[in-house]
């Protein structure tokens, strides 16, 4: 079984150094970028099994880099975990709007770093032996290329969209509040507020039109049977 590969993005050399043995120690492979262009650039050349991502950064910073991982066809599929020193609940709310898979606050033990990057990666490993097409009214939810189609046009969604969909859709005509969403798509041990699926459904919306996913007042949502 060929080493997992994680791509460590982090402008502070000595914390780099420690999370590579760290994560070396565990048997992964470990690239290393100082800035955010560098990490984007490594990010497509050897397309690494998860993203360690720290938010204040030269040249671009950690949210434009999620971002523009989350709008790439060939990156948004790769898990981001940030890493980051800004603990204020508006940047975290922000990353994970953005599609990010976790957020932790500096100063972390190399411990409980290595467990919730092993938690993510088998999380994202669980999704993705389940690879399989839907067919829901006139859409085709295709989870091996994470690619919407509709007659002729094709949509590439961000990854945390692009599985909310798929979870609706494969629950169509059933209500889901929002607190089980948030533990299918997010994890049930990442903290995430209810309006971070709100924020999703409307880029889905925005994107497929608003007639496929129902709003249930004061419930959650559903997908139309």
């Amino acid at each position: 079984m060929s080493k997992q590969t994680i791509l460590v993005v982090d402008d502070e050399q000595d914390l780099l150094d420690l999370i590579e043995y760290n994560l070396r120690q565990e048997g992964y492979n470990v690239l290393k970028a100082e800035n955010g262009a560098d990490g984007i650039q490594m990010a497509k050349e050897h397309m690494p099994d998860l993203v360690l991502l720290d938010i204040m950064m030269p040249q671009m910073d950690g949210i434009e880099v999620c971002d523009r991982m989350r709008e790439d066809s060939t990156l948004s599929h790769i898990p981001i975990i940030f890493l980051t020193a800004r603990s204020d609940e508006k940047t975290e709310i922000e990353g994970l709007n953005k599609g990010a898979d976790d957020f932790i606050t500096k100063p972390i033990s190399t411990t409980k770093l290595v467990s919730r990057i092993k938690a993510v990666l088998r999380r994202f490993e669980e999704t993705e032996e389940k690879v399989q097409k839907l067919s829901v009214h006139d859409l085709e939810i295709d989870k091996d290329r994470y690619i919407v189609t509709r007659g002729d046009e094709e949509f590439q969604l961000p990854r945390k969209e692009f599985e909310l969909l798929y979870y609706l859709a494969s629950k169509r005509g059933k209500v889901r509040d929002r607190q089980t969403l948030l533990n299918k798509v997010w994890g049930d041990n990442i903290y995430v507020v209810d309006r971070t699926v709100d924020v999703h459904v409307r880029k889905i919306r925005e994107k497929l039109g608003d007639h496929y996913i129902e709003t249930v007042k004061g419930v959650g949502y559903r997908f139309k049977e």
